[in-house]
């Protein structure tokens, strides 16, 4: 099988995956809303993607870096999620509802992770991180994202969000369907070799405030991925219109991956974690302050080309970097738990606590507090990197 073959499969996982992704998060608020549920147990549901992302992603990447079995675990964890899914047909309260999305983000949400570091392994070549090859099918992603962000938004103006339920069924089911046509490979037997430790890399200080600097990153961003969508209802948009901006995001994103190669040697990658999160800045500053205009908010949604798709590749590199061979799935693991699970859980539950007491837009004006620290700490990221010469 050629190479190009075997990220086939990746990219239909990829394209699945976040076409999954791209209708769940930005209307499963709404959903929650239109079941007459308050902004505080709305923020509460929607942590519970975040709170897996605690602990399933390191206890699933450990797993895979012991076994090489990536494969066969993401098809029992898409198994898994698809059949907890159908459970969402059903009427719950927001306790029996937490608990059935606990289930299925406890196997959705090491999916990634896994499927990342079989990638890095594929794309990588004498040890290092080829983001063309890497872009090209990570873009397959955010056309799935891009699909059913704008389909799912006309679909809810149309009938309402009671079909939420079966979208979610729909779209795990073809996350189920291309783990399934996955080719069911491993990275090279360990048995013979003895356990790679991960602390010793986790004390280097340049690691260190690399984790730091997506932390407070994602932090900055979660506002978008929770409130987003209630933000723009409140301000009268429409739910196509909601699913439009979200889809000018997306659509910067696909043209980012495609061309990053040409793009990302401009900079060193600690460069461009400092660009991304004075980007971000710039973005929730006009998130927070302007987006009753609308051309100031679509503007401010192209910058996710740099505040999510750069960012995100880079970040990928620079694990792949870190923690190479037998540490790549806990690396993975790790940087799916600091930059998306505390953030997750910490940004959900004190947003909803904000904008309790002082509205939406206060997320985002609080947004912009923590991506001037982040890019403070991506800078430091920076000088570790590139220090000064007397």
């Amino acid at each position: 099988m050629t190479p190009r073959r075997q990220l086939l499969p990746f990219a239909a996982l990829s394209a699945s995956y976040f076409a999954h992704i791209g209708f769940f998060n930005p209307y499963l608020p709404l959903w929650l809303q239109d079941m007459g549920l308050s902004l505080l147990t709305i923020s509460v549901l929607t942590a519970v993607q975040a709170t897996t992302r605690l602990f399933a992603p390191y206890a699933w990447g450990a797993l895979s870096d012991r076994t090489g079995e990536r494969v066969k675990l993401l098809r029992i964890g898409a198994g898994v999620a698809f059949a907890t899914a159908c459970l969402l047909l059903m009427d719950w309260g927001p306790v029996g509802l937490g608990l059935v999305l606990l289930v299925m983000f406890t196997h959705t949400s090491a999916m990634m992770p896994m499927s990342e570091a079989a990638m890095a392994h594929l794309v990588s070549q004498g040890g290092a991180f080829d983001t063309k090859r890497y872009g090209r099918v990570r873009l397959w992603g955010s056309l799935g994202f891009l699909i059913t962000v704008f389909a799912a938004g006309a679909w809810f103006e149309a009938f309402g969000m009671r079909h939420f339920p079966a979208w979610t069924v729909c779209t795990l089911g073809a996350v189920l369907l291309s783990v399934w046509w996955m080719p069911d490979i491993k990275e090279a037997s360990h048995h013979a070799q003895t356990h790679v430790p991960v602390r010793p890399v986790l004390k280097q200080k340049p690691v260190q405030w690399f984790l730091a600097s997506t932390f407070l990153h994602v932090l900055s961003h979660i506002g978008i991925y929770v409130f987003f969508s209630l933000y723009l209802d409140s301000l009268g948009y429409s739910k196509t219109m909601i699913g439009l901006l979200w889809a000018v995001s997306v659509a910067v994103e696909i043209v980012w991956f495609f061309s990053q190669s040409r793009w990302l040697p401009r900079l060193p990658l600690t460069g461009w974690l400092v660009l991304c999160s004075a980007t971000m800045l710039l973005r929730m500053g006009l998130t927070a302050l302007w987006a009753d205009v609308l051309w100031v908010l679509l503007l401010a949604q192209t910058l996710h080309a740099i505040t999510f798709a750069t960012h995100h590749t880079v970040s990928i590199a620079l694990i792949s970097h870190h923690f190479p061979g037998r540490l790549r799935g806990r690396g993975q693991a790790l940087y799916t738990v600091i930059a998306y699970g505390f953030p997750g859980v910490i940004g959900a539950l004190l947003g909803g606590l904000l904008s309790e007491h002082w509205g939406l837009q206060s997320v985002f004006v609080a947004s912009i507090l923590t991506s001037t620290v982040a890019t403070a700490a991506a800078f430091k990221v920076w000088r570790l990197q590139h220090p000064r010469r007397p």
